[in-house]
């Protein structure tokens, strides 16, 4: 097994993440959509609240995440240059490598986690390579993913995660970083990640709905609980350094499993459609806001030691209003 604990163990940020208490601001990880372009930030339809940031502006939310104690975030990034091989997601000067080297400047000590996939930067939307019937090559792939990856570490990226549910993602991964230098950067990969209608709303965020079909044939079975399982095992003997579940609310029952039967740092994506959700309730009073918190004390109950939440900021900044009161 190739899981070195030193790489998270060795971090303050990622410690704190894994703190076995009750939940706290450092154990959330804020998501940020990053757009080409100058001065910009617009509020996205279809996650308010959320917006997506222009790289000069990133300081406006590192700063606001300073404030409420929020340390850590994961970027995607929206190119204006797509193509069939996702070209963007690997150049020295795309938009997320900006943006990871800008957080860096504005603050050293934020823990950036950098997606390694391709949805967002290929003209056809899904996560890999295609061949002339539009099937995803998984091992063509692989060295796309590389690319992807060496890139983020030569930004400064503190942790990559891979989310395009390729087998063998995270063995190569592992491989270019290590033959590049990078041997305690760490892999937080997306282990159990469903092929759920939860992420709607992010895929308008993210410019990254597939052109044609759908991602199920490498996405897994939102009915298949046993498949997470062996999906995990699989991350964890290639060397990943965290699992995820995907989505969190609508798969507790998968995090409760994976926290029983290994013993591995697990974090829970809270997702766009569990937070368009319950955002519109809350506003339209069909609930009380306190449900948020209550859904993700749900999600660190059931096993997850970070959780990835749109609501990060938002319930970080009441928790610090508390206490000040």
């Amino acid at each position: 097994m190739f899981y070195r604990g030193r790489r998270l163990r060795n971090n303050e940020v990622t410690r704190g993440l894994m703190r076995e208490t009750h939940l706290h601001a450092n154990q959330l990880i804020y998501p940020i959509f990053v757009v080409e372009g100058e001065n910009i930030k617009n509020e996205i339809s279809s996650l308010k609240g959320i917006y997506h940031y222009s790289v000069d502006r990133l300081a406006e939310v590192v700063k606001e995440m300073q404030k409420v104690g929020v340390k850590a975030c994961i970027l995607f990034g929206i190119p204006e240059h797509k193509d069939a091989c996702g070209s963007q997601a690997y150049d020295e000067h795309g938009i997320l490598q900006q943006a990871i080297r800008k957080i860096k400047e504005i603050d050293p000590s934020m823990y950036v986690i950098g997606d390694v996939c391709m949805c967002e930067y290929t003209d056809h939307g899904h996560c890999g390579i295609l061949d002339e019937h539009g099937q995803v090559l998984n091992d063509a792939t692989l060295p796309y993913l590389q690319k992807i990856t060496l890139s983020y570490a030569n930004s400064g990226v503190d942790m990559v995660a891979p989310s395009a549910m390729m087998d063998g993602e995270i063995a190569a991964m592992r491989q270019i970083l290590d033959e590049n230098g990078y041997y305690d950067l760490p892999i937080m990969g997306y282990s159990a990640k469903y092929a759920s209608a939860y992420y709607g709303p992010f895929r308008e965020a993210a410019h990254s709905a597939p052109a044609f079909g759908n991602r199920s044939t490498y996405q897994m079975d939102v009915a298949n609980g046993q498949e997470a399982l062996r999906e995990i095992a699989a991350d964890i003997d290639e060397g990943a350094d965290i699992i995820m579940v995907k989505p969190a609310l609508a798969f507790l029952d998968v995090i409760k499993e994976a926290k029983l039967n290994f013993n591995m740092p697990i974090c829970a994506y809270n997702v766009s459609g569990e937070y368009a959700m319950l955002k519109m309730a809350v506003e339209q009073g069909l609930m009380k806001e306190s449900v948020i918190e209550e859904s993700l004390l749900a999600i660190k109950r059931a096993g997850a030691d970070m959780i990835i939440t749109y609501f990060a900021i938002d319930i970080a900044r009441k928790w610090k209003d508390e206490q000040n009161v």
